[in-house]
C-alpha cells in the first residue's frame, strides 16, 4: 500500500512539474489594451494601441508614444519617443508571463534592472 501511495504521489509531481503557463503572446503584439494599476489611493487606468514597432499610451486624456522593440514574441523593449524629463528617458523591459484569450500577465522593470511589479492588460479589440 505504502509503495502505491509513493507511486501515485510521485507521477502527480511529475505531472504539476512538466505544467507550463500558456503564453501566446503573438496575439498581443499588434491592438488596444487597457491596464489598470493603483496610483497612491486611486486606481488609474490607461489604455494604449500597439501597432508594430510603435506603442500610443492614452492616460488622462494625454497621448504619448513609445518605440517597441521584441526581443523574442513574449518579451519587448518600451522607449519614450518625446521624453519630458531624465525619468522618461529610462527604457522598460517587459515581459509577458501567461496568456488567456483577451488578456495577458507581464512583469515589468527598468531595462538592467530586476522587474519591479506585475499586471494585467486586457486586449479591447
Amino acid at each position: 500500500m505504502h509503495k502505491r501511495i509513493v507511486g501515485l504521489f510521485s507521477l502527480f509531481l511529475a505531472l504539476i512539474s512538466c505544467y507550463e503557463p500558456q503564453r501566446e503572446c503573438k496575439d498581443f503584439k499588434n491592438g488596444t489594451f487597457e491596464f489598470t494599476t493603483m496610483v497612491g489611493q486611486e486606481e488609474r487606468t490607461t489604455t494604449f494601441e500597439r501597432r508594430g514597432d510603435l506603442e500610443i499610451d492614452y492616460y488622462e486624456g494625454k497621448a504619448d508614444s513609445s518605440s517597441i522593440r521584441w526581443i523574442n514574441d513574449c518579451e519587448f523593449i518600451v522607449q519614450k519617443l518625446h521624453p519630458k524629463n531624465r525619468a522618461e528617458q529610462q527604457a522598460i523591459h517587459m515581459k509577458i508571463l501567461t496568456t488567456t484569450k483577451n488578456s495577458y500577465t507581464f512583469e515589468y522593470g527598468l531595462v538592467g534592472e530586476p522587474p519591479i511589479a506585475k499586471g494585467t492588460a486586457i486586449k479591447t479589440n
